[in-house]
């Protein structure tokens, strides 16, 4: 294979790399799509719709939650930019996962990462149909749903370049839409607006209302467990890596950048969210959005909030869409998915494994009818789905220890280093043990979090079958070598 007999003291290549690269898959995302899909990942739907339930349940302490999780995963995009820059060869972080810890990782992050997506897809095309219903209330839910699905087919078909301006717009409309907040709450704050006699917004409110923990420890640790979900995606930037117009200058530009749109779209929109409205207002079942616009007196506040959180679920639903086909088509070249799901289309798009993630998208539609049951399966499936996120955040991390481990060479050359380095790796390990504690202390999440190990039971068990054929065999043979290779090249250099 391409790369077996690549000297350790180069840029080393593995198996697992060699033969999934593509040389027809075009780098066709510019500098302004990749910020803006960097955007679009940092900003999750939650943030419009799950705020109003973290804020009930943690106060104010919401803010520190969202600084917190913001911080940690920022260093998660740091290792993975290390990574993915050291190696312009890799596609994914799949690729690194394989070539970095074994054809084992690379399998277990490639198809876990398509189950998150697919899972989410399914929510947000469940909730788009929901949301067109508030315009055209007797339309049969199925339709929408089902027209959803078909624009996705019909934006990521065309060319990558066509997914990047979609995702643009959407991005753009978020960006809008929390900005108007910002702006519109500031103004009512700096006037001294009083929704009653005796509720004046003002900053007071965020510690006039039993302070910034008045729920205690408990009801700030809850407000971990609801504010991860609204983080998955923010590794988008780095599943758009092969098709990135100069990735050694757009994607750490990128990756920079999320610190800043933390502060911004997170903390400054709940900070002011809170300072005109006494968190004790909030409801756990509406979006907190709407409430603070109506309280300004602009009577199209639902149907302009109503119009951004349906952009919203598609911008998620669509990114879910164009990630899981990239990674299948990685995962054919490897031998972990049918070769079929490795064919480019004319204009470089892989479109079978496109039409397959597409398909299991349906799913939405049968949930639709699934009666009182859905709101309980959404609080399940999106646990599940951040544990997921966890998993595949967690092998980033794992993958830039063997890195580090490895090819010392490659990380003293590198000109993206992850600060603190591997120190804090072993914080925000620390931290996502604490997240999955936090997930033990609700029924709700408990029981999503005993369910989801069944995932990974029957990912083990393909994978047994699959590391019989010669291929498996072949490749693991060889990432052997070349990791003893490598460790002996670590030793010398070390004794010299």
């Amino acid at each position: 294979m391409p790369g077996s007999s690549t000297p350790v003291s180069s840029t080393a290549q593995s198996p697992a790399v060699s033969s999934s690269q593509d040389p027809n898959l075009s780098r066709s995302l510019s500098s302004r799509h990749i910020q803006l899909l960097a955007i679009g990942g940092a900003i999750g739907t939650g943030l419009f719709m799950g705020s109003g339930k973290t804020i009930s349940v943690a106060g104010p302490s919401v803010i520190f939650v969202y600084m917190v999780i913001g911080f940690m995963l920022y260093f998660v995009m740091r290792a993975m930019g290390e990574l993915l820059l050291s190696n312009l060869r890799y596609k994914s972080f799949s690729d690194f996962a394989s070539d970095l810890l074994g054809p084992w990782a690379g399998f277990f992050t490639g198809w876990t990462y398509w189950f998150c997506w697919v899972v989410t897809g399914i929510a947000d095309v469940v909730a788009i149909a929901h949301y067109v219903t508030f315009w055209w209330a007797e339309i049969p839910l199925w339709i929408p749903a089902l027209a959803c699905i078909l624009l996705l087919v019909a934006l990521n078909l065309p060319t990558v370049k066509a997914f990047g301006e979609t995702e643009f717009w959407f991005a753009l409309i978020k960006i809008i839409a929390i900005l108007t907040l910002i702006v519109v709450g500031l103004a009512m704050i700096l006037t001294g607006f009083e929704s009653e006699p005796g509720k004046t917004a003002s900053f007071g409110n965020l510690w006039e209302n039993g302070g910034f923990f008045p729920t205690g420890p408990m009801g700030f640790v809850a407000g971990f467990q609801i504010a991860v979900f609204a983080f998955v995606g923010i590794e988008l930037v780095g599943t758009a890596a092969a098709e990135t117009k100069d990735p050694e200058k757009n994607l750490p530009k990128a990756i920079n950048s999320i610190p800043l749109r933390i502060m911004l779209f997170y903390v400054g929109a709940l900070v002011i969210l809170m300072a005109v409205i006494p968190w004790t207002e909030f409801s756990a079942d509406e979006s907190p959005f709407v409430g603070m616009f109506a309280l300004a007196g602009l009577g199209t506040a639902a149907a302009v909030v109503n119009f951004v959180v349906l952009t919203s679920a598609a911008s998620s639903a669509n990114s879910g869409i164009y990630s899981t086909s990239r990674m299948v088509f990685g995962l054919a070249h490897d031998g972990d998915a049918p070769k079929a799901f490795g064919r480019l289309s004319r204009r470089k798009v892989p479109q079978n494994a496109l039409f397959f993630s597409c398909t299991f998208l349906l799913a939405g539609v049968v949930l639709l009818y699934a009666g009182d049951s859905v709101s309980a399966a959404f609080t399940m499936v999106t646990t599940i789905s951040a544990l997921c996120f966890m998993f595949v955040w967690t092998i980033i991390l794992f993958s830039y220890l063997a890195y580090r481990r490895r090819r010392p060479h490659l990380h003293r050359e590198s000109k993206f280093k992850l600060p603190g380095g591997r120190p804090m790796v072993y914080v925000v390990l620390a931290f996502f043990g604490f997240i999955v504690w936090a997930l033990t202390t609700q029924t709700d999440t408990l029981t999503a979090l005993l369910v989801t190990p069944i995932w990974f039971v029957l990912l083990g068990a393909v994978y047994a079958v699959l590391r019989r054929t010669p291929l498996h065999q072949a490749r693991v043979a060889e990432y052997k070598s070349m990791a003893k290779a490598e460790r002996e090249a670590v030793k010398s250099l070390s004794r010299a």
